[in-house]
C-alpha cells in the first residue's frame, strides 16, 4: 500500500524539479537575449575613428555593459559599466543602468553631468548592495580630443607610437553616495592612437596558479596595438588573455571597447 504512494510522490517531485529546471533555463535564455540586445552587435567606422568591442560574461549573463554611438553634434560617445555582482541579478541591474544612461546622454556633451545625473537617479530608488562602476567618454572628430569622466572603471590605456600610458583618474562608483562629484579629463589624440576602455575582469583574470594578469601586463600588451585596427586590437588583447589563463575560467565578466583614431 505504501510503496505505490511513495513512488507517486517521488515521481511528482521529479516532475516538479524538471519543470522548475526548464523554467530557470528558459528565463536564463530570455535574460541572455535581452542582454544581447543591449550590447553593440558590431563595431563601426567613422570618418575619423573606428570602434570595436568584445564582451565575455562570467556566466550565461553578466553585469558588464557597453555602448557607442554618434551624437547629433557629430561627437562619438562611448560608455562602459560594471555593476556589482554576477549572473542574472547583475544583468537586470545593468539593464536598468543602461536605460537611464540612454536617456541622459542625449541631454548634452558634458561627461561630468552625465555621471552626476546617473548617480542621483540610481539613488532615487536605491537597491541595497547595488552600485555601478561607469565611464562615459566623448570623442570630437574635428579636434581629435577625447573627453571622459570615470566612476570607478580601470583607467583607460592609450597606445601611441609604441608606448602605453594610463589616462585620467578613477572615481567613486555611481549609486553609492548622494552628491558624488566627478572630474572631466581631456586628452589630445593623434592619428594612429588607440584607446582601450576595459572593465576590471580583464586586469584581474587569473591563470591556473591564481596569478592575476595585472595592469602592468595589460600595458605591455596594449603598447603593441598602436599599429593595429580597432578590431585587430581587441582580438590581440583577448588572445593574449586566453593564452595567459591557460584554460582557467574567468572569475568576472570581461568587457573591452577600443577607439582607434584614423588618419
Amino acid at each position: 500500500m505504501h510503496k505505490p504512494k511513495l513512488a507517486s510522490i517521488v515521481k511528482s517531485a521529479r516532475a516538479e524539479e524538471n519543470q522548475t529546471r526548464c523554467l530557470c533555463e528558459e528565463q536564463a535564455r530570455e535574460a541572455k537575449l535581452i542582454q544581447s540586445s543591449l550590447l553593440p552587435g558590431e563595431g563601426f567606422r567613422h570618418e575619423s575613428a573606428e570602434i570595436a568591442s568584445r564582451f565575455i560574461p562570467f556566466s550565461e549573463v553578466g553585469g558588464d555593459f557597453a555602448d557607442f554611438f554618434v551624437l547629433p553634434n557629430g561627437f562619438i560617445g562611448v560608455y562602459l559599466g560594471d555593476v556589482v555582482g554576477k549572473g542574472l541579478p547583475a544583468a537586470m541591474y545593468s539593464a536598468l543602468v543602461m536605460g537611464i544612461l540612454r536617456g541622459i546622454h542625449k541631454s548634452g556633451t558634458d561627461t561630468v553631468r552625465v555621471l552626476s545625473m546617473l548617480n542621483e537617479r540610481l539613488l532615487q530608488r536605491p537597491i541595497t548592495g547595488r552600485f555601478c562602476c561607469t565611464l562615459y567618454a566623448l570623442f570630437n572628430p574635428a579636434t581629435r580630443e577625447l573627453f571622459f569622466s570615470n566612476a570607478g572603471i580601470p583607467l583607460p590605456m592609450l597606445a601611441s607610437q609604441g608606448l602605453c600610458r594610463e589616462l585620467g583618474e578613477g572615481g567613486v562608483p555611481t549609486a553609492m553616495f548622494s552628491g558624488s562629484t566627478y572630474g572631466q579629463h581631456v586628452v589630445q589624440l593623434s592619428p594612429g592612437d588607440c584607446v582601450l576602455f576595459a572593465t576590471d575582469g580583464l586586469h584581474e583574470l587569473r591563470n591556473r596558479q591564481q596569478v592575476e594578469f595585472s595592469t602592468v601586463q595589460m600595458a605591455d600588451v596594449w603598447a603593441q596595438c598602436g599599429c593595429k585596427s580597432a578590431a585587430q586590437s581587441v582580438e590581440f588583447v583577448f588572445d593574449r588573455l586566453l593564452a595567459f589563463s591557460e584554460g582557467e575560467a574567468p572569475h568576472d565578466d570581461m568587457t573591452a571597447v577600443v577607439l582607434k583614431v584614423l588618419p
